[in-house]
């Protein structure tokens, strides 16, 4: 079994964590790493907002599956583009998914100073940060985990996530678990997307086979709401969706997400509940789309508000 990924170290960990969970189902299965250098890889001197919505740490490990030099692609799931970057692909499994919060590292929210620099290349994150402490500045962020973490600014904090801390063994490093009411995760974020072409049906039953149902009907919501909005969206977008606390993965799936202004300045927010994961998420972004902007908003506690339509309560 060929799986193409990514170089960075965390990309081969999760490759080698698919290898694990492939070997569980046949222990004599052969797995190689197939390491594919991708735009987004060699482009270290952009910035992260430059590249919305372009797949460019995907499109390269996808051309790999397609041109038949490996057989399955591994990505995290954050990095897939709202729309499929490859024709003849299916996101075929989802065998894992982390805790999907942001960490600060270097100080708390409550420590850092009146203007003190938080370093993240995610408009994401700036601006959602930026809504609760207006005061913070902001400085870009880009590399690799280890990269980041020897990149904390004076008196200052990096954001990174938890996920990524987890599976490097470095989540002592955090200083801060931020709370969904204050960061909302990216699209995906935490979890792992496996995708083999489309007309492989024994590798797609295989895969099948270490699928996480309610992580994959997750990620589905989340992906919906992304390509609702526009695979070019260069607003900062965020949702995580959630199944039922009953233990059924195949029960009704929640999904709070928001769009917010690049300064943070409005954050429009909704929460929904749905029993077919693609049309909530593709409701609850139209539902965002519809908003006034001169609706007021509403606070639901600290570093929490969303935009209300007239005359209708917030959810």
């Amino acid at each position: 079994m060929r799986l193409a990924t990514r170089g960075s170290e965390l990309a081969l960990v999760q490759a080698r964590r698919v290898g694990e969970l492939l070997r569980r189902l046949d222990a004599d299965l052969e797995v190689e790493l197939v390491v594919v250098e991708t735009t987004g890889d060699r482009r270290g001197d952009v910035p992260l907002g430059s590249f919305a919505g372009q797949g460019v740490f995907v499109v390269e490990v996808e051309r790999a599956v397609l041109d038949g030099r490996a057989d399955v692609a591994v990505h995290s799931a954050k990095d897939l583009p709202s729309t499929d970057p490859a024709a003849g692909l299916v996101l075929a499994c989802v065998p894992d998914r982390s805790d999907p919060r942001d960490v600060l590292v270097g100080r708390s929210l409550e420590d850092l100073a009146p203007g003190a620099t938080v370093a993240t290349g995610a408009p994401r994150r700036r601006a959602q940060l930026a809504h609760v402490r207006p005061d913070l500045h902001f400085s870009e962020l880009r590399g690799n985990i280890a990269t980041r973490l020897g990149k904390v600014p004076d008196g200052g904090a990096v954001v990174v996530a938890l996920a990524a801390l987890r599976r490097l063994g470095l989540e002592h490093r955090a200083d801060e678990v931020l709370p969904v009411s204050v960061v909302l995760p990216q699209v995906g974020q935490g979890a792992l997307a496996l995708r083999c072409r489309e007309d492989d049906a024994e590798l797609r039953e295989l895969l099948g086979r270490i699928d996480l149902t309610g992580p994959h009907r997750c990620v589905l919501a989340e992906r919906a709401f992304l390509a609702r909005l526009g695979g070019g969206c260069d607003a900062p977008v965020a949702a995580l969706a959630t199944t039922s606390g009953s233990g059924d993965p195949g029960g009704p799936v929640t999904l709070d997400a928001l769009v917010a202004s690049i300064d943070g300045g409005s954050v429009r927010r909704r929460r929904s509940v749905g029993e077919d994961p693609v049309a909530l998420g593709t409701a609850v972004a139209e539902e965002i789309l519809a908003l006034d902007g001169g609706a007021p908003v509403v606070r639901d506690g600290p570093g929490v508000s969303r935009t209300a339509p007239p005359d209708v309560d917030a959810p």
